[in-house]
């Protein structure tokens, strides 16, 4: 078993299963850069046309068209990054609880339902795109979905929240400081209480507000504010100097 993110060893494609490949390219570009590489670089990647006549896939591609994605790249790269994951030759892994497969690392600690806290893998990402693009970023989604308890006063004592959150935070900064990498700005995901799109459940909570309502739409909706709310709020206000 292996960290995926930093050794870039996958499960090949055309193997039956078992065979993990060494960096292998076609694993790594195809399935991770297809896209990114078309909308960053403007052309699709050398790998792409050997996939095509491998899988009957006939494309009616212009010189007109080629010359329109070269000059409509995009100016950044955004993306969500919530955790990693490991690849194994045990078919009989457990792959329980990760939202794109894979199986667990046995040195991370999990959330709740599964997802794996890796905030050197935060750093690493960073360092991997910018590596490829040399493109600004954004990260859009990053957060913890946690099982909150609202107490009798009305407060939510999310310290697990604040501590996922500065961990990834001084990742980001690592990366900015000691890497040199470009990064232009951070959302968490999300900043008050709604239904978990990977589970449909509210009782998976990411938010720095509370909203009472349990799976089934029953409660109040009132809204308050976590503990965690006051943390960030100081957070962005030192622009992420103040983590304590």
């Amino acid at each position: 078993m292996d960290h995926s993110s930093r050794r870039k060893k996958r499960v090949c494609s055309r193997s039956d299963g078992n065979l993990i490949c060494e960096f292998c390219y076609e694993c790594m570009a195809g399935k991770f850069w297809y896209c990114a590489d078309v909308q960053c670089r403007g052309e699709y990647g050398y790998y792409c046309e050997p996939f095509w006549k491998e899988n009957n896939i006939a494309l009616d591609i212009t010189e007109e068209d080629r010359e329109v994605l070269k000059k409509g790249t995009v100016d950044f790269y955004s993306f969500s990054y919530y955790q990693t994951n490991c690849v194994s030759t045990d078919k009989a892994a457990d792959s329980a609880g990760n939202l794109l497969a894979g199986v667990k690392n046995p040195y991370l600690k999990t959330s709740a339902w599964g997802w794996q806290i890796d905030p050197e893998g935060l750093r690493f990402t960073l360092n991997e795109i910018y590596s490829r693009y040399g493109l600004p970023m954004i990260i859009v989604e990053n957060g913890l979905g946690a099982r909150d308890v609202l107490n009798e006063d009305k407060s939510v004592h999310d310290d697990y929240r604040i501590d996922y959150l500065r961990q990834h935070i001084r990742a980001m900064k690592d990366a900015v400081k000691k890497d040199h990498v470009d990064l232009l700005g951070y959302t968490m995901w999300g900043c008050i209480d709604l239904v978990s799109a990977s589970t449909g459940e509210m009782a998976k909570r990411y938010g720095f507000i509370y909203v009472d309502s349990d799976d089934y739409g029953n409660g109040t909706f009132s809204r308050y504010r976590k503990d965690s709310f006051w943390w960030y709020k100081k957070c962005i206000a030192s622009n992420g100097e103040d983590l304590g």
